[in-house]
């Protein structure tokens, strides 16, 4: 009935004849809502918005946000062809639902990206954009990239916003789940659950720069998600400089899945007419607000602009803001352009020539040489601090980051704004125009004048993160004065009034501007000083602001950066307070308080961190952490041949890894119906295999959690399952009786090896992968070929079930464990027993060589 929808309530009145009875209908729509009605509306909005602000998003990712909004777009009649290509793929009804445009840096990849933005935004057809930037905070990781699309699709698309604020309720932990569970839940999911009446066929996701986040490994997995997105919802525009990782990423891509656009690669006839008609735009605007010359700058000139620019639009973009800044002297600083015109170059050399006249040329002339020296110097400093800086800070909070006064930071940003952007707001952040000019700061062998030493510069910044933490931080920096105050207790408004910013930054990255800075900390110095003085406060602060795991992190890259031989004590300071944050890693992120009472209360008598109280225990015990996560009973685990992951299976039916070092939930693997009994990697750590008790063996990619294989064969529980030793072969045990061999690339059937009875409980190959050995309830070990599946040996000699089986690292020999409380060992080419091990009073559950 729509009196539901419209929550109306009328009687019914008898004889009043269908035309008055609507018009009375209709009147009661019309009447202003009724209280009950709107707090109904207010409820449903205020639970969206609730469910919404939990996802994590980027600070200034969308091509709109405040901190982009004045990017440029492609001028009017530039760029013309290129934009009706893109278009023309967006609107029709090509496959291929990647379009990769890549170019050398400053060809205008980021002002194609803009625009293609802003088009499809006019036409409410724009899904999400999402613009890196290097040392941009949010915006230089990938961390928060999918849970932003999916804010930024809740907020673009009305009847979207429904379906994903579900799957952040049905997935309250979503934000810290895997790239491939957060673009499945909170993104195309949803977009499969719009109806086929929807306003638009097709939403436009645009990617920019994807070159400026340095995580290679990421890079690959998130195109390769996106590659795997097959929604006909969804057309993903991505731009980027044509880097080893992406362009090795898009040539895994079959070729039906991209269209590329190489943008260098344009005829150079229409490149410098595009230049030509961007120069002539904004000199001409330069013209009307200084009242130049009607005929100014001329055509002539703006050819010799164009040849200068060597298809570089940064270059003519850099030109013009430099010419603007003159104000008055717009004339003579197009003259100093100029001058050298008949200079022939690269690309770069004619970039490199554009920065330099705009450093020379914020130098006065007037100053004496010893003021041109300290001012050069001030300017590199301030210059080379944005050009490294890990996340981007207001002039007033980088002032005080490196120690110069604010009046100077001010005064020598003002004559840069040809190449920095300086936000008018004291609160905006700085940011460089083009990531090009970075190159050049850092390079020294492209204009040493102004040349920053990366590493000095590091060094310093470490040196003021040090200091700037040591006169801030201090115990219950918030003032929530009760040691069990919450973490959460604590309000954004009030962490950043008791946090700043400066100091927030300065906890998150010190230890890595250390690490860039190639220089080594020693005994009694400044780093081992600081931890010494300040190690709680720090833990604290990192606490309050949610960043426990980037602290461990920094902790144990410390650990390794630290050389033991040159600095034994501060590396036994650090190595005790890595085991001190990973015991204490649940305290810390949700009572930080507590770091100054249970947790020094519980901490070893010997540890470095614990000082000056009693303990329960002498030193720290085996355990470094407690991986949580698991429902239900875990089966087994395992660590990935490099050691810095662990796979886990568990009752629950899922497998789950975990980074080795932290104790991070890396991926959650769902796809199992029934307990997960047996986990290994493969030899190259990039695939798992799984086996379970609904009969299947799965195999999964490690690093995106994506399922590669569902290999079915099994009439029964799966106990047991390994990779052969070059990983092109997995072996299952199972309760059916039987051991299979599988091609670990296709999932086909190889071989079923027939023999045991009843159920099969381990199976493993020899270290040759030439042979496969397996343990069963029938108190028998038996041998096979692994290329023919013949049986060789049959070792018999237990009383009871055989629970374990293993090959000697030469094959030479293979021990076994049983419930009949023994451990054999015998010769694995005769099938001879060789010893029998007694001594265990129970089952017993592990057997292994050593190495030798």
């Amino acid at each position: 009935s729509l009196f539901g929808i419209f929550d109306i309530q009328i009687p019914l009145l008898y004889s009043e004849g269908g035309e008055k009875a609507l018009k009375r209908l209709q009147e009661e729509i019309n009447k202003p809502l009724t209280d009950k009605v709107f707090k109904r509306l207010c409820e449903e909005v205020d639970i969206s918005l609730k469910e919404l602000d939990r996802l994590p998003s980027a600070a200034g990712a969308a091509f709109n946000s405040f901190d982009r909004q004045q990017d440029p777009t492609c001028l009017p009649d530039t760029r013309v062809d290129l934009l009706q290509e893109i278009c023309d793929w967006a609107d029709g009804e090509d496959g291929r639902r990647i379009f990769w445009l890549n170019g050398l840096a400053g060809t205008g990849k980021s002002t194609i990206a803009q625009t293609i933005a802003q088009i499809y935004y006019k036409e409410e057809r724009l899904g999400a954009s999402f613009f890196f930037s290097r040392g941009g905070g949010d915006v230089s990781h990938a961390g928060k990239f999918f849970t932003s699309i999916a804010v930024q699709l809740a907020n673009n698309i009305p009847s979207l916003r429904h379906y994903i604020c579900d799957a952040i309720s049905n997935r309250k932990d979503i934000a810290s789940q895997s790239f491939r569970d957060q673009l499945s839940q909170l993104i195309l999911v949803p977009l499969s659950k719009l109806g086929s009446g929807s306003s638009s066929s097709s939403y436009m996701l645009v990617i920019d720069a994807l070159d400026e986040y340095d995580k290679d490994e990421h890079i690959r997995i998130i195109l390769q998600l996106l590659a795997e997105a097959r929604t006909a919802r969804l057309r993903v525009f991505l731009t980027s400089r044509p880097e080893i990782p992406i362009r090795h990423g898009f040539y895994q891509m079959p070729d039906a899945e991209h269209q590329d656009f190489v943008l260098h690669n344009i005829p150079p006839t229409i490149i410098n007419n595009d230049i030509f008609l961007f120069l002539e735009y904004n000199l001409g605007t330069i013209r009307q607000e200084w009242g130049l010359r009607a005929n100014w700058p001329g055509e002539v000139v703006l050819r010799q602009l164009v040849h200068k620019s060597s298809g570089l639009f940064i270059w003519a973009a850099t030109a013009c803001r430099f010419i603007n800044e003159g104000e008055e002297f717009a004339e003579d600083r197009l003259d100093e352009i100029l001058e050298g015109t008949g200079f022939e170059g690269t690309p770069e050399q004619y970039l490199d020539q554009i920065y330099l006249t705009v450093l020379k040329s914020s130098i006065p002339t007037t100053f004496r040489p010893s003021e041109k020296v300290r001012l050069c110097a001030r300017q590199r400093r301030i210059l080379g601090t944005i050009a490294i800086l890990f996340s981007p800070l207001p002039a007033a909070l980088l002032a005080k980051v490196i120690s110069i006064s604010g009046t100077q930071v001010t005064q020598t940003l003002g004559k840069l704004q040809a190449i920095l952007d300086v936000p008018k707001d004291v609160t905006g952040l700085l940011r460089l125009h083009h990531p090009s000019f970075r190159d050049f700061l850092l390079n020294k062998d492209r204009y040493g004048e102004f040349w920053v030493d990366k590493k000095e510069a590091h060094q310093i910044l470490a040196t003021s993160c040090i200091q700037l933490m040591s006169q801030t931080l201090k115990k219950d920096i918030c003032g929530m004065h009760a040691p069990g105050s919450q973490a959460s207790q604590v309000e954004s408004s009030r962490l950043q009034k008791c946090l700043l910013p400066e100091v927030q930054y300065a906890c998150l990255s010190w230890v890595q501007h250390l690490q860039q800075s190639g220089s080594q900390a020693y005994d009694g110095k400044e780093t081992h000083q600081f931890l010494q003085a300040y190690l709680l406060h720090w833990l604290e602060a990192l606490g309050w602001m949610g960043k426990t795991s980037e602290g461990i992190q920094a902790i144990l890259s410390l650990e390794a950066y630290i050389l033991a031989t040159k600095s034994p004590n501060l590396h036994a300071f650090i190595y005790d307070a890595k085991r001190f944050a990973l015991y204490n890693r649940p305290a810390i992120e949700q009572v930080p308080l507590q770091l100054y009472c249970s947790a020094l209360v519980f901490a070893p008598e010997n540890s470095v961190i614990r000082k000056k109280f009693k303990s329960l225990q002498a030193h720290w015990n085996a355990a470094l952490q407690t991986l949580e996560g698991h429902s239900d009973c875990v089966n087994l685990v395992a660590f990935s041949p490099d050691g810095k992951q662990v796979v886990s299976g568990s009752d629950d039916h899922t497998v789950r890894l975990w980074d080795a070092a932290t104790g991070t939930a890396l991926q959650t693997l769902e796809g199992h119906s029934d307990c997960v009994n047996l986990v290994a990697f493969s030899p190259d750590g990039k695939q798992v295999v799984s086996g379970s008790d609904d009969h299947t063996v799965r195999l999964w990619d490690a690093a995106t959690g994506t399922a590669l294989q569902t290999l079915e064969g099994h009439s029964d529980c799966v106990n047991s399952v390994a990779f052969s030793p070059d990983g092109k072969q997995v072996v299952s045990g199972s309760d059916d009786h039987t051991v299979r061999l599988w091609d670990a690339a296709t999932g086909t059937a190889l071989q079923t090896l027939e023999g045991h009875f009843p159920c099969v409980t381990l199976v493993a190959f020899s270290p040759d992968g030439k042979q496969v050995v397996s343990g069963s309830y029938d108190h028998m070990v038996r041998l096979w070929d692994a290329a023919t599946g013949t049986a060789l040996q049959t070792l018999e000699g237990h009383s009871h079930c055989v629970t374990l089986v293993a090959f000697s690292p030469d094959g030479k020999q293979v021990v076994s464990g049983s419930d009949d409380h023994t451990v054999r060992l015998w010769d694995a080419a005769t099938g001879t027993a060789l010893r029998t091990l007694e001594g265990h009073s129970d089952c017993v559950n592990s057997v292994a060589f050593s190495p030798d």
